[in-house]
């Protein structure tokens, strides 16, 4: 640790001694990760390690509504209880100077190596996209997963191609075939967005193998991309910036989606599908785990949205929360998405669902599993302002404000078109709901901020349920 980083963690530490209590307060989730204090964003570092999970994060711990990121650390036995390890990235060196930005993990011969963006910005009058920027690819190492080696600088935005602008990041390194890979989010001169593929054969040397885009331009950015084997098919994500939104896609202001590459085609718009269609989802990362599961996690939270809708924790000194890890697998040409099944060992009380009669839960923490029988409009309704229906092919999420309440805290609908409902899974956290249609091959994640401490809920369905009361 060098000096500046010393400096800082006095800084840190007391910044989350004033947090301490979070974790009771209310809309504090119980089971998902939160930012000891401040701000969390990008779920970075996704690994399983020396017999642990360890999740890192994009942090700013002085300030719930941003700042300077560093690198947050979380670990566990099983992605359920987590201890918070510190922070092991501090923006204190010439390549990073001005944040820790996303990138992976990789583990291999009893070590664990970062990949990640180092941030800089030249004072001066800069447009800041093509010029004036720094994107560099740093690298460091731990043989414990807490200490980490001194920084090296492995690529600077003079290794990019010349037709990309200085917004080139977020790298994810991988293996195949005896070679090492790294991919990269950019933003092309032409105001495209595109990914670029690394080689190497000793991590240390990268040579740029391929280029990833579509025909037509998809977003003007492209970031946090990944790149992976499921069910014999590759599957590319990535979190594109500036598509056109629309009543059933793209609803957001940011997107986060996936193309399914089968015979090595190369990906076209058409081919995207969002990995959710709720207000709360973005930057999403994938790692392999020792029991060979594809797992994703994604921030539950995007940027830029204050201007629709808010979140509530910012004025208790917090805001954003990762979301349940979920299993990934290939169905009928679509990726699956379903929670860990390590989550069922949450469930404590078991619930028979009365349709058309209220149920009341103990607690914010709760597991809904449902049913349908047939096509006819099926509704729950969450504190009587969340509103989760299908009718005639439509699946909605939607907030209906009461004359003093608003829950969803500016959130309004979103929407998507499911031909048939077969069955609803809702995992809900004191803070967080996230809505499993049809074994999740769509899914809905947002928050809601409801004033109570227990929750009411009406299922109004042709089919049958249970609810079971999570806890720790």
């Amino acid at each position: 640790m060098n000096v500046m980083a010393e400096v800082m963690v006095p800084w840190i530490q007391e910044q989350e001694k004033k947090g301490k209590d979070l974790k009771d307060a209310k809309w504090s989730t119980r089971f998902h990760i939160m930012p000891p204090v401040g701000w969390l964003n990008d779920p970075n570092g996704l690994c399983y390690y020396n017999g642990d999970y360890h999740f890192f994060f994009q942090y700013a711990p002085f300030d719930a509504k941003g700042g300077l990121k560093f690198w947050g650390h979380m670990k566990s036995k099983d992605m359920l209880h987590w201890t918070y390890e510190g922070v092991p990235l501090f923006p204190d060196s010439p390549y990073d100077c001005h944040g820790v930005y996303s990138g992976s993990a990789f583990t291999e011969d009893g070590q664990m190596e970062l990949f990640y963006t180092g941030n800089v910005k030249l004072d001066g009058d800069y447009d800041y996209v093509l010029d004036g920027r720094e994107a560099n690819v740093i690298y460091t190492a731990s043989q414990d997963g807490i200490h980490f080696t001194a920084k090296k600088c492995l690529l600077t935005s003079a290794d990019y191609p010349e037709d990309y602008t200085r917004h080139v990041r977020d790298p994810k390194v991988f293996r195949e075939n005896g070679r090492y890979y790294m991919l990269l989010g950019g933003r092309k001169k032409n105001d495209a967005g595109a990914a670029l593929l690394y080689e190497s054969a000793d991590k240390m040397h990268w040579t740029l193998k391929e280029e990833f885009q579509t025909a037509d331009t998809f977003g003007y950015m492209w970031e946090c991309p990944d790149l992976f084997s499921l069910d014999e098919n590759k599957v590319l994500s990535v979190s594109p910036q500036g598509l056109a939104r629309e009543a059933f896609k793209n609803q957001n202001v940011y997107q986060s989606g996936y193309f399914l590459l089968k015979d090595g085609k190369t990906p076209s718009a058409d081919m995207f599908v969002e990995w959710d269609m709720g207000f709360d989802f973005y930057a999403p990362q994938t790692f392999l785990d020792e029991k060979g599961r594809r797992i994703l996690v994604g921030w539950a939270g995007l940027p830029d949205v204050e201007a629709e809708y808010q979140n509530p924790t910012v004025a208790l000194g917090w805001q954003h929360v990762l979301t349940t890890p979920r299993e990934l697998s290939v169905r009928n040409g679509r990726v699956v998405q379903t929670p860990v099944e390590e989550v069922a060992a949450l469930r404590k009380k078991e619930i028979s669902v009365e349709c058309g009669k209220e149920t009341e839960i103990s607690g914010g923490c709760f597991d809904l599993e449902l049913t349908v029988f047939s096509d006819a409009p099926m509704c729950i309704t969450l504190e009587k302002e969340c509103v989760i229906g299908y009718q005639n092919g439509v699946f909605t999420l939607e907030f209906q404000p009461g004359a003093d309440t608003d829950i969803g805290c500016g959130r309004k609908a979103r929407r998507a078109r499911i031909e048939h409902l077969r069955e609803v899974r809702i995992l809900s956290d004191e803070s967080l709901l996230e809505i499993y249609v049809n074994g999740g091959e769509t899914v809905f994640t947002t928050r809601y901020y409801p004033d109570g401490s227990n929750r009411s809920i009406r299922v109004e369905a042709d089919g049958t349920g249970k609810i079971f009361e999570l806890a720790l």
